[in-house]
């Protein structure tokens, strides 16, 4: 009977300690985002964005509200120059017409908005391929699996890679029906990784499928999340890309992992952006496709 009476008056004291206690967050400057890209043999792109409040609302439509228009996008490779253009012009997407990405070739960025220069750097590696590619049921599952991979990693330190998906079949059933499943690539959960533990090593790995931020996809919000299904055709899309361009992914991911965890780890994204947030990426892009049976 002591026990619980030293129990009971243990809660009431710390009830009676209990007082509210009010954080005041304090206001960051707005900021310029880039979300950049080139590819072997395609235009760059660039997305331009404000940063978002930590503690606001976030939607697709928020997001668009907050992408940056007239601006002037130029990338230059020592050989070309262009400056990209804004096919929207309610959106900050700027697209390039005068150069496409060739391997081992290095890539400068200049972005001026909003009364802002920003400038970045990147270099599209060597294309380093997969051995092979296939789909494998998980456990006791009757039809939903992991796509598998096979690579051997060269003996050169630091290698980096990421890898996307995208389904090119058509759902048959629901209020998709007749769509292709995938409109484009989409990268999954641990998308990006480097060889620190595997260099000069030859291995099998699997990777589950992503899905799209405010997706209303039936197989996005259901027990299909995050697997291929039997009868998927399923493009893989493996790319080799640099230090800085994987730092960004790496760090990234683990960003939206924590989200909403009150113990995640509240470290930055990391970026190669002078002058603002983000990433400008090159990619050594290699494809390979799966039929899932």
């Amino acid at each position: 009977m002591k026990k619980y009476l030293i129990l009971a008056g243990v809660s009431l004291f710390i009830i009676a300690c209990e007082k509210n206690v009010t954080v005041e967050v304090p206001k960051v400057e707005e900021g310029i985002v880039v979300e950049g890209r080139i590819e072997i043999d395609t235009f760059p792109i660039v997305f331009l964005s404000r940063t978002l409040p930590f503690f606001g609302e976030i939607s697709a439509n928020e997001i668009q509200s907050n992408t940056i228009t007239g601006a002037t996008v130029v990338v230059d490779d020592g050989f070309t120059i262009d400056t990209l253009v804004q096919i929207d012009p309610g959106y900050g997407i700027y697209f390039g017409s005068q150069m496409r990405g060739v391997e081992g070739r290095t890539y400068k960025l200049s972005v001026n908005a909003e009364g802002k220069t920003l400038t970045s750097i990147t270099t599209i590696p060597h294309t380093i391929k997969l051995d092979s590619v296939w789909w494998k049921v998980n456990g006791n599952r009757d039809s939903l699996g992991f796509a598998w991979a096979h690579l051997t990693d060269p003996d050169t330190n630091g290698n980096c890679f990421q890898w996307y998906a995208k389904r090119i079949n058509k759902y048959t059933y629901g209020k998709n029906n007749g769509r292709q499943k995938d409109s484009t690539f989409v990268a999954g959960p641990g998308s990006a990784f480097e060889d620190k533990f595997f260099n000069d090593k030859s291995f099998d790995f699997n990777f589950a499928r992503g899905a799209f931020s405010f997706s209303e996809k039936e197989d996005d919000n259901n027990d299909e999340r995050f697997y291929f299904k039997r009868g998927d055709t399923i493009v893989v899309k493996f790319c080799s890309i640099d230090r800085n361009t994987f730092e960004f992914w790496r760090t990234e991911e683990t960003q939206v992992q924590n989200n909403g965890n009150p113990f995640g780890s509240p470290a930055p994204i990391s970026g190669n952006i002078e002058g603002g947030l983000g990433i400008w990426g090159g990619y050594a892009a290699s494809y390979d496709t799966i039929i899932a049976q």
